[in-house]
């Protein structure tokens, strides 16, 4: 028996030296996964409806990519990514819990497989590889430092080599160059808000990459007040907020202006001098009440008139969705689109090179049981994502 006591301490003694000569993170803990959860999308009359309810909850139950932590290598060429900031919005805050809202709305998205039927694709077979990268590390505590650690998360995916080639163009045949700036094949990212504020530091980023781009921006509120009128300015820090951050990107040189354009705006305004404003900035706008005259069509010949054909961010702020559809947000307006007008403009958005999006001021505090904004939110990005996987961001070289 002492015999056996030795020689147990003895394995133990062994174990504990043999971990202390190895470094702290090759160290796994009992039953660690070392590789996170690989989701398996059904294709073509294959089983669905399986337990989508079960598991850690990513974007549409994505494969949990670390990408800026252990994982800093890994490429893709779609990667969701949470901006948790909420300290530059004027009325409600609590959407820096918008990540963690749409992912969870985002849950049944491939209950019945993720065939997007009026697109005719499923992103999630289209061939791109598509994954949750967690949120950016973003403090509550100083504004300043947050955008700067929003815009370093972002450019840091932003300029990692996509995962596919662009292969060739379908009708030409014709090999595909890239259409960024850099001459680089660039990823997309799509950021969940998030406060609107986090699109100032997203466009930073996208400068780096594509310069100046052409920005379709659907919201209730212009987002271009001078920060005179939209809170005073009572401070440097204080005068870049989520009703400014247009202002500064176009005195920044970062839109492209006379190409860029606003849908479903209806907010009051401080008066006319906004527009002229507005005007300035280098927007356009589609006013929400157009869709009764206009109607979808009407509104998403306009914005193609006005993107053409070229590179183009896509912002979405939830409360361009009237708040009988999508009321957790941060400063809800009615007379708003339906969530269903708003993902058929989307879907008419097809064929443009659209090069990175996001969707912002989901504050799941203020929705319902049901979960009716983060499924909105979660559903509007499926329809992006599916634009996205036709269109790759290449064009033929002249």
């Amino acid at each position: 028996m002492k015999s056996q006591a030795v020689a147990l301490f003895a394995l133990v003694f062994a174990a504990v030296g043999f971990a202390h000569d190895h470094h702290h993170e090759d160290q796994i803990p009992l039953n660690y996964v070392k590789y996170p959860y690989q989701a398996v999308y059904p294709g073509d009359n294959e089983v669905t409806a399986d337990s989508i309810f079960s598991g850690i909850t990513t974007f549409a139950k994505l494969p949990w990519v670390q990408c800026l932590g252990k994982d800093r290598d890994t490429t893709f060429d779609i990667a969701f990514i949470g901006a948790p900031f909420d300290t530059g919005t004027s009325y409600r805050p609590g959407a820096r819990f918008g990540p963690a809202g749409i992912r969870a709305g985002s849950r049944r998205l491939t209950l019945y497989g993720g065939y997007n039927v009026p697109l005719e694709v499923n992103p999630f077979h289209s061939g791109l590889k598509i994954v949750d990268c967690g949120d950016i590390p973003v403090t509550p505590y100083d504004n300043k430092f947050a955008i700067q650690q929003i815009e370093g998360g972002h450019k840091e995916l932003l300029h990692r080599p996509a995962f596919s080639p662009l292969g060739n163009d379908a009708l030409t045949g014709k090999p595909l160059v890239p259409i960024s700036v850099d001459g680089k094949n660039h990823p997309r990212v799509v950021t969940l808000g998030g406060d609107h504020t986090i699109v100032l530091p997203l466009l930073r980023s996208i400068h780096s990459a594509y310069g100046p781009i052409s920005v379709i921006h659907f919201d209730s509120h212009l987002d271009t007040w001078k920060p005179s009128v939209f809170g005073g300015a009572p401070s440097d820090q204080a005068a870049i907020n989520h009703g400014t951050y247009f202002y500064w990107a176009s005195q920044e040189g970062l839109i492209r202006n006379g190409s860029s354009i606003h849908g479903a705006i209806r907010t009051t305004l401080s008066g006319p001098a906004d527009y002229a404003n507005d005007d300035a900035s280098g927007f356009r706008r589609i006013e929400a009440r157009e869709i009764d005259t206009i109607g979808t069509d009407g509104i998403i010949k306009r914005i193609r008139e006005t993107v053409g054909d070229r590179p183009v961010y896509l912002s979405i702020d939830i409360d361009s969705i009237d708040p009988a559809f999508a009321p957790a947000t941060g400063t809800p307006e009615t007379g708003g689109w339906s969530t269903r007008e708003l993902r058929t403009i989307i879907r008419g958005l097809d064929g443009l090179h659209i090069v990175s999006a996001d969707i912002v001021e989901v504050a799941p505090a203020y929705d319902t049981n049901a979960e009716l904004t983060t499924m909105a939110a979660a559903d509007v990005l499926f329809e992006v994502i599916s634009v996205m996987a036709k269109t790759p961001l290449g064009k033929v070289a002249n």
